[in-house]
């Protein structure tokens, strides 16, 4: 704190580096004129200072909010959409910007419209979609948005430039796994419809098994909870010829190996289980959960450079999707 009671700012700054406000000014812009010297003084006295420069201030000056907007649906408490937004909110720091978020309440374009009006009184110099959901994607191609904007989701759509995780390669590493391990009636627990992660993690695990001249077991559809594996597991345990199941996400993973406890099918003994997300939790399950492993922080880290590209008119080469990693435990 100054004398005054009040944080330092860019006058407690100058006085302590012995230079005028307009060259920290010049120093918090980045501008070119300043010699290092001078500039490794300045930061220094903020450092000394614990000097943090005030946003709006900084907005007036140079007509930039350096803020980006995330605009993400109802789902967003889900692990993966949850694990988007943290990994879009710490690259957009590591490369200078703000971050602002604004959930839709619903998947109504009335609610997607709202969310974004909101994102778009803050100033934002670009938008991050996250869009997990064809109905989120259906209903954003009808806005103009009038900033950049880039779409984050779980799985490439034709003719899309948006960053994405190679789902469909996920579902064909957690498939490949099982056959390698010798089994030949796998099932797949799937996720819902309406996910763009949930249709490619099927389209894998279809693909895959094609390859190997299998006949496919696919589920009803789940809903990402341990509740729907459980129930759905059961229907699938009836099965006595079934010794393996690919699940569409760890959380239904883990309802499925209750379900198999319940009807006393050993897992891997008895039946093989291979998730998809490796939740924090998969490690600790009982047996720990073998499982497809999404790298967040690279996708977030390429989503906000291409956003940020964009808003600094800069070209940038589309990225190959983030390739997933099969992590084996004892489940599988």
């Amino acid at each position: 704190m100054s004398e005054s009671g009040r944080a330092p700012g860019v006058r407690e700054v100058a006085a302590a580096a012995g230079v005028s406000r307009q060259t920290v000014s010049r120093v918090l812009n980045d501008h070119p004129s300043i010699r290092p010297e001078t500039r490794e003084r300045v930061l220094a006295a903020m450092a000394e200072l614990n000097f943090r420069p005030n946003r709006a201030a900084r907005m007036l000056t140079t007509a930039r909010s350096r803020t980006i907007g995330v605009l993400a649906s109802s789902a967003s408490s889900l692990f993966g959409p949850a694990s988007s937004i943290d990994a879009v909110e710490q690259a957009a720091r590591d490369a200078g910007y703000f971050v602002t978020v604004a959930h839709a309440a619903s998947l109504d374009p009335a609610d997607l419209g709202a969310a974004i009006d909101h994102l778009g009184a803050q100033s934002v110099e670009g938008v991050i979609v996250i869009a997990p959901q064809r109905a989120v994607q259906e209903a954003m191609a009808a806005f103009s948005l009038a900033v950049p904007s880039v779409t984050l989701h779980g799985a490439g759509v034709a003719g899309d430039d948006g960053v994405f995780v190679d789902q469909v390669e996920g579902a064909r590493l957690a498939t490949r796994h099982l056959i390698e391990r010798g089994h030949t009636r796998i099932a797949h627990l799937s996720g819902p419809g309406d996910w763009s992660e949930a249709r490619a993690r099927r389209d894998g695990f279809l693909a895959e098994l094609a390859a190997a001249g299998l006949e496919p077991v696919v589920s009803r559809d789940g809903d990402w909870t341990a509740a729907s594996g459980a129930a759905i597991g059961a229907e699938l345990l009836a099965d006595p010829e079934l010794t393996a199941v690919f699940s569409s996400n760890d959380q239904m993973a883990l309802g499925l190996l209750h379900a198999a406890r319940e009807r006393g099918r050993r897992v891997p003994e008895d039946l093989a289980v291979v998730g998809f997300d490796d939740i924090p939790e998969a490690a600790f399950f009982a047996p720990p959960l073998t499982t497809v492993r999404q790298d967040f922080a690279e996708l977030g880290r390429r989503c906000v450079a291409r956003l940020v590209a964009l808003i600094e008119g800069r070209e940038l080469a589309f990225d190959a999707p983030v390739a997933p990693v099969l992590v084996v435990r004892d489940s599988a």
